[in-house]
């Protein structure tokens, strides 16, 4: 008996700690995941020059262009073209709220070159909230920098 007690308390206990994960509104200096400090964070637009084997291990300082919506586990931040750079939270470890967007951020993580299938651009596409039509128009995989984040500071 003491034993199926224990067992039904873990079970509660473990339970309630996988709860989901609170989203702290977005404002200068908020720190979702971790950032030990800004150490000379690139540019999206230096990250292609910065790789060494395909790698880039440290920050990136950007503008938020687009946040998941349905969780808040990935960002796009902005290129000098127009274009956007996938952010994602490593082992989503941290949850981005909606307004982030138009902020300028410190993402401290790695870097890499990625593929990534036409099904998961839906499913981000989805995850934006796109109309049924702009999810229609993607077509085939894009290869990509992608960044992988263990923490987001928001600078302003």
């Amino acid at each position: 008996m003491k034993k199926l007690l224990f067992a039904s308390a873990l079970f509660l206990a473990l339970g309630a700690a996988a709860q989901t994960k609170e989203k702290i509104p977005a404002a200068r200096g908020v720190v979702y995941g971790a950032v030990a400090g800004e150490n000379a964070p690139a540019a999206p637009d230096e990250l292609a020059a910065k790789l060494v084997n395909n790698q880039y291990e440290g920050q990136l300082k950007a503008k938020v262009v687009d946040v998941c919506k349905a969780e808040g586990c990935w960002l796009k931040v902005q290129r000098k073209d127009g274009t956007a750079m996938m952010v994602r939270a490593r082992d989503h470890a941290f949850l981005l709220p909606e307004n982030i967007v138009g902020k300028t951020v410190l993402i401290e993580g790695s870097a890499t070159v990625k593929e990534t299938s036409e099904a998961m651009r839906r499913h981000y596409a989805e995850d934006a909230g796109k109309s049924k039509e702009e999810i229609a128009k993607i077509k085939g995989p894009e290869r990509d920098i992608q960044f992988s984040a263990k923490g987001v500071k928001v600078l302003d």
